[in-house]
Order: structure tokens, then C-alpha cells, then sequence
């Protein structure tokens, strides 16, 4: 039974709907999930109670489809992150960089233009890659081959760029009012925002299985 006084990432690595209502709320389960539930809530004027209400009616709809990662071992976890989320990351970015670039380009005169965004995400896109590229080249294959005694520097390293790539999110929403197309945006204006609040979806489960469940387990093991 969930409780306001359990950790938002707690919540987010054993309960199948929490983390879908935390994105709802907007509520960082990621980077700042070691905050419990209730002092959240209260610090962003929400009910805890609701929140704990909505968790528990959408788990047992959800159950079913829900895998409890921190069962699971090391090479199981560190492969479905390399599939579900390093794989379509990069070329999503690019994806979304473009479509900004058009936007800026075709919309330039209009006040509500999202200006820098193009250059915004042009700059996350590097330093995902980057990202990327040391978990996949360094990090991830002493996981996996079960080096896990020199791990923690760099986890270390990881968590900071974690933290980064948070902020670099919060500037998304601050160049685009928060995500919200305007009355004269065109079909791809508002397609780019629905594809940088997935992103942004995305991002956070991701960091959230590594950040909570995934190196927890091996500095743990």
C-alpha cells in the first residue's frame, strides 16, 4: 500500500502506475526522487491523498504490463535501456532538432516563435550523444562483464550529466511556454511539442531505471 511517506522513486520502481501519474503532475521522480511523496505534494500545493488514490485505481488496470526491473539482474536491466531507450534516442533528437529548425524558419515574424529551440535541442543532442556513448562504451560493459569494483566513479560522472540533461528539459518548456503550442501554431509547431513532451517522458523513465534501480544495484552488489 503506497504511502505519502514513501519516496517518489520508491514509488516510481515498485508500483506500476506511479511514475504515469508523476509525469501527470509533473513531479521530478528522477533526479529528485528521494523526496517522500507527501513533502512533494505539499511544496507544490497538490493533495497527496489524490495522488495516492489515482496511483492505486491505475496499478490495477496496469499490473499486468508492469516489470519490477529492480528483480531483475544487472544484464536484463542494462539491456532493455540499451533497446528501449539509447537506440531510438538519438535519432528522436535529430528528429525534433529539424522540425524546430523549420518551425524558427517558416514562423520567424510571429511573437510566439519558440526562438533558440532549434539551438536548444541542437546542444542536448550532443550531449546525449555524449551521454550515450560513455555508458555504452565504458560503463555499461563493466556492468555487464561484472567489473562492478570500479563502478562508482563512474556512476559519479553519469549522475552529474543526469542532473544536466534535467536541466537542460526545464529550459525546453521555458522556450516553449511550457510545451504549449499557440492558437496560430501550425500542424508541425504542434507536433514538435507533442514529440519534446515524450521526449521529455522518456528521458525521465530512462534516467529513473538508471538513476534509481540500476546503480543502486550494482555499487549494492
Amino acid at each position: 500500500m503506497a504511502k505519502q511517506t514513501d519516496t517518489l522513486r520508491d514509488l516510481a520502481r515498485t508500483v506500476p502506475a506511479a511514475s504515469r501519474v508523476f509525469h501527470r503532475y509533473r513531479l521530478d521522480f528522477c533526479c529528485g526522487g528521494a523526496r517522500p511523496l507527501g513533502d512533494v505534494c505539499a511544496e507544490r500545493g497538490l493533495d497527496a491523498d489524490t495522488l495516492l488514490a489515482q496511483i492505486e485505481s491505475e496499478s490495477r488496470q496496469q499490473v499486468d504490463g508492469f516489470t519490477r526491473w529492480d528483480e531483475r539482474s544487472p544484464g536484463e536491466l542494462v539491456q532493455h535501456i540499451l533497446e528501449t531507450y539509447h537506440a531510438p534516442l538519438r535519432p528522436e533528437i535529430a528528429r525534433l532538432r529539424d522540425m524546430a529548425l523549420k518551425v524558427e524558419s517558416v514562423h520567424a515574424e510571429k511573437q510566439s516563435c519558440p526562438r533558440g529551440l532549434a539551438a536548444h535541442i541542437e546542444q542536448m543532442a550532443q550531449a546525449v550523444d555524449d551521454h550515450l556513448t560513455k555508458e555504452e562504451q565504458i560503463l555499461f560493459p563493466m556492468i555487464l562483464t561484472g567489473n562492478h569494483g570500479h563502478v562508482r566513479m563512474p556512476i559519479q560522472v553519469m549522475l552529474q550529466e543526469h542532473d544536466d540533461h534535467a536541466d537542460a528539459l526545464r529550459r525546453t518548456r521555458a522556450l516553449t511556454q511550457d510545451l504549449v503550442a499557440p492558437e496560430e501554431a501550425c500542424t508541425t509547431w504542434r507536433a514538435l511539442y507533442l514529440g519534446l513532451e515524450q521526449l521529455e517522458r522518456d528521458l525521465m523513465d530512462h534516467i529513473h531505471l538508471e538513476n534509481n534501480v540500476l546503480f543502486p544495484m550494482v555499487l549494492n552488489s
